[in-house]
């Protein structure tokens, strides 16, 4: 799509260009393609058995399986468990520059481990776990700041899961914290890519969708990403 001009009295107008959908439906997507960006996925975010399984059902060549895999899915499954002691001292063992280096990432595995005492409703040891290991962080840092008061904001409700900041106790949550470990895991070993490139996709829709806005273009948009679901111009 494209702005195009025409003169009018020896002026340029812009000129709305419209989005013919059935042009878009006549590209071919290659299954290769989209099997290998798939494939991907499941490595770069440590999914190996789910990689092996896919590997075989879809007829590619077995995967390359970067040699820390094993390791990151521990990490990972201890993180989405809420054992975050037990994944630092994993990390640690495997990169042990890594979260001294990187203390954003610290920051928000600690901040796990305080909400996990939240989850469980011991807040004297969650008051006093925020004020002995991130009181400092947030001291030093505005963003940190903001979402430690989130964190501790759960604890003024008789029921943190129905709050406004309810969020932070969703799998979803811990799950992000997960995948920014993981990439920090592989830029760690000078992985070629550290983020999903089926992620690096996506990305490029919304900043492409974003750019397009800002020029008043007119076109399909894709207002749901999960659910390619795209809202024709108006």
């Amino acid at each position: 799509m494209s702005l195009d001009t025409s003169s009018n009295n020896g002026t340029s107008k812009p000129e709305r260009k419209h989005y013919d959908r059935t042009k878009s439906d006549d590209l071919q997507i290659s299954r290769t393609d989209m099997n290998m960006l798939i494939m991907n996925y499941l490595v770069t975010e440590g999914f190996k058995e789910a990689a092996l399984k896919f590997q075989q059902e879809a007829g590619l060549q077995e995967p390359a399986l970067c040699s820390s895999l094993d390791e990151r899915i521990m990490i990972r499954e201890a993180v989405q468990g809420g054992r975050i002691p037990e994944a630092i001292s994993m990390v640690n063992a495997l990169h042990p520059e890594l979260l001294d280096n990187d203390r954003y990432l610290y920051f928000h595995l600690q901040q796990l481990q305080l909400l996990e005492l939240i989850r469980a409703g011991r807040a004297e040891e969650a008051l006093a776990f925020a004020s002995a290991t991130l009181a400092e962080a947030g001291a030093n840092d505005r963003i940190a700041l903001t979402e430690l008061e989130r964190s501790l904001a759960l604890l003024a409700f008789p029921d943190p899961h129905t709050s406004p900041f309810a969020d932070l106790l969703l799998p979803s949550h811990s799950q992000k914290i997960a995948s920014e470990l993981n990439a920090a895991i592989l830029k760690m070993e000078n992985q070629e890519y550290t983020n999903p490139k089926l992620c690096s996709l996506l990305r490029m829709i919304l900043w492409s969708q974003s750019e397009l806005d800002k020029h008043n273009v007119k076109y399909p948009k894709m207002t749901d990403l999960a659910n390619a679901t795209i809202e024709q111009p108006k």
